[in-house]
Order: C-alpha cells, then sequence, then structure tokens
C-alpha cells in the first residue's frame, strides 16, 4: 500500500504550456486527480513534490483541492535547495507562494542556494528513498528532464518493494477524448 507518493513530471516549458490558461493544464490535473483518488482510496496519506513549476505544481493544487473529500492528505514539498524560485516571475512565484502556505511540510534538502547539478541528483535520491511510489507524468519517447528521477525509479522498482506509475502521452489522449464526448453529450 502507498502511504507516500512522490509526483513529478515535466517542467511547463517542455510541454510547450506558458500561461495558466493552457488546455492541456486540465487534461493532465485530470489525470493526475484520477490516479490520486484511486490512491487515495487505498489509503495514501502523503504527497510529495519538490516544487518545480509544472506537472509538480500542478500535482500540488489538485492535491490541495482534494483535501476537501479526503481530510487525511497531507502534502509535503521538499525543494532540492533554498530561494529555487528566486528567479521565477513574480505569477510563477506567487502560485508557489499559495502551494508553501498550503503544505502541511516544507524543507530543502540541501541548506543553500544553488550550486549545481548534484543538487538535483541529491533531491532525486532523497526524494525516492523517503517515498513508497512514484506517479510521474513522462514518456519514454519524449525524454526530457523527468528522464533522471524515472530511471532513477526503475532501479528502486527492480531492488526494492516500490511502485512506479506513469501518465503518458496516450493517457493524456483518452482523457482529452473523454471531455470531448462530455460535451458533444451536452
Amino acid at each position: 500500500m502507498l502511504k507516500r507518493l512522490l509526483v513529478t513530471g515535466y517542467k511547463a516549458h517542455e510541454l510547450g504550456v506558458f500561461n495558466k490558461k493552457h488546455p492541456g493544464i486540465h487534461f493532465i490535473k485530470q489525470a493526475l486527480e484520477n490516479q490520486l483518488i484511486s490512491l487515495l482510496e487505498d489509503g495514501l496519506e502523503w504527497i510529495i513534490i519538490s516544487g518545480q513549476l509544472g506537472v509538480e505544481i500542478w500535482a500540488a493544487e489538485v492535491a490541495i483541492e482534494l483535501r476537501l473529500e479526503y481530510p487525511q492528505l497531507q502534502l509535503a514539498v521538499i525543494t532540492p535547495f533554498i530561494d529555487q524560485e528566486k528567479n521565477w516571475n513574480e505569477e510563477k512565484q506567487e502560485d508557489y507562494h499559495y502551494i508553501l502556505a498550503e503544505a502541511d511540510f516544507v524543507d530543502s534538502i540541501t541548506k543553500i542556494p544553488y550550486e549545481g547539478p548534484w543538487q538535483f541528483r541529491e533531491k532525486n535520491k532523497f526524494l525516492l528513498r523517503n517515498s513508497d511510489g512514484l506517479l510521474i507524468v513522462y514518456d519514454s519517447e519524449k525524454e526530457g528532464s523527468p528522464k533522471y528521477i524515472y530511471e532513477a525509479a526503475l532501479k528502486e522498482v527492480e531492488f526494492e518493494n516500490y511502485t512506479l506509475l506513469t501518465i503518458n502521452s496516450y493517457d493524456l489522449q483518452v482523457i482529452a477524448e473523454e471531455e470531448q464526448m462530455k460535451q458533444w453529450d451536452q
């Protein structure tokens, strides 16, 4: 049973999403919600993110909404380094600070500002070691930043009792088609 679920995926720009009104966000959030509800019904307690823009922030927004129905759900934001939002624009910083304010636990793995890529490797190791499973929005045919944590999670699955759940482009297409069918039926 999954108690602590790490959620990650593409950064917004890797998906060609440059504003909050992009229609793809709705489908990604719907896919995340579908998976999370199923896991919550089976006893999920924690959603863990590192606070990256894109899938992680959207997952946190979904988690916050799901708390209305699942008050036991807790959100942890564990960043790779302090002040990761320092160079983000004001709107993105506001969204991020809202997530931090709503989180039940906030911390940084390295207690220093950004120094180098080693901090992302440490983040991946720490988060995989401190979760029971990974839910990732990732398609191995469209590589991007999630590739590294995905490959590390595959090793965890091989050697540990670890669960790897993926949402890929096919899953998102199915959700988009279902939404379209609902609109036609109205």
